[in-house]
């Protein structure tokens, strides 16, 4: 059983990164109801990770009767999630207060771009937009050319589902003190300007400046970036630290003697023209055979159906298939608790009977 055994959550679906906090919850152990619109949504995709194990009940909460369905999880629930815009909730008759006064102790959390206040609350947004305001954006993509987003991994999981978690269980944690839920305002702007904590210390310090693809770990740095292979694939460089560069050399065979210094910037345009002849000079998977077991931190640069196969992440197990969906394995890992095993089949903790449910799929209020 997972460490989140017999924590309920009730998730009212929606997009991206409300879903993959919940897959998180799920993963992690807690019994997650997730409840859709009938007729689910644009972007469902069959055996979609982000909406795995958990099971579903198409709930038109626009009804009387659906609203009194979802009000009834929340009574029994931990932990409700919803990622509609600012006030939807409250209009559907499901707001924090509606479930609160019925439950105390729940956990209500907001999942949004733009939080629950502020001149853009209202907005309509994604992943590149949060990371355009929260000041990242700019900071991404190579020297003299516009920026680019790095898929929705940022401000869509990084900084919203993931901090959604977060929240979820620092409450939950808090709530054993106080014997009080709380609300979670998680918005995706936030969440994507903490994760640039490191950066803003360096800009602080002088040490990142905001001409974009000049700089140490934005692909400025020429032992800090991907170069092209003989086969026109790429390996990653990461060496940073002084022995880790030393060991970067020695395997690309280039004397430290005739190059300039490491950080000597002037001379960064003269390392990374050497540095890409050289590795121009051999196939991706030669040079990972030729650095491992190296410091050189070199690494082949997989697509994500290479990366399974990969001899490291075969082991571990990081990747599972599920319903013949290959997809990231739940993480972090725990020394007694498994992952996943969190929905109870018999719906005995929701207060819901076989019963009740088959006269909810009889009137369509609810399925699944």
């Amino acid at each position: 059983m997972g460490p989140l055994h017999g924590v309920r959550v009730v998730e009212l679906a929606g997009l991206g990164a409300a879903p993959f906090g919940c897959m998180v919850l799920a993963d992690l152990g807690a019994d997650v109801v997730r409840v859709r619109r009938p007729g689910g949504g644009v972007l469902d995709v069959p055996n979609d990770p982000l909406t795995s194990g958990r099971r579903t009940l198409e709930i038109d909460l626009q009804t009387g009767a659906g609203r009194d369905l979802a009000l009834a999880l929340a009574q029994r629930a931990d932990v409700l999630v919803e990622g509609f815009r600012p006030d939807v909730a409250e209009r559907l008759g499901l707001g924090p207060e509606a479930c609160t006064s019925r439950n105390p102790r729940l956990v209500y959390a907001r999942m949004t771009g733009w939080g629950q206040s502020g001149p853009l609350a209202q907005d309509v947004g994604h992943d590149i937009n949060y990371l355009a305001v929260a000041g990242l954006l700019h900071h991404l993509g190579p020297a003299g050319g516009p920026p680019i987003p790095p898929m929705n991994l940022v401000a869509d999981f990084g900084g919203g589902g993931m901090l959604l978690v977060v929240g979820v269980l620092a409450a939950l944690l808090e709530r054993e003190r106080s014997g009080r839920g709380q609300v979670i305002d998680a918005a995706m702007v936030d969440g994507a300007a903490l994760l640039g904590a490191l950066a803003a210390g360096l800009r602080a310090a002088g040490q990142l400046s905001d001409e974009r693809g000049t700089n140490l770990i934005d692909g400025g740095a020429p032992f800090y970036r991907t170069y092209e292979t003989s086969d026109r694939k790429y390996v990653a460089v990461g060496a940073l630290e002084p022995r880790f560069y030393a060991a970067l050399l020695d395997g690309l065979g280039l004397p430290a003697a005739e190059l300039p210094a490491q950080h000597d910037r002037a001379g960064w345009p003269v390392l990374a023209e050497r540095f890409a002849a050289t590795f121009a000079g051999r196939t991706r998977a030669q040079w990972a055979a030729h650095f491992a077991g190296t410091e050189a931190c070199v690494s082949p640069v997989l697509t994500m159906g290479e990366a399974p196969e990969h001899p490291h992440n075969a082991e571990r197990g990081t990747f599972v298939e599920v319903a013949g969906v290959t997809r990231p394995a739940a993480a972090p890992r725990f020394s007694r608790s498994a992952p996943g095993a969190g929905a109870d089949a018999t719906w005995s903790g929701w207060g819901l009977d076989s019963e009740q449910l088959a006269a909810l799929r009889r009137t369509t209020i609810a399925g699944g």
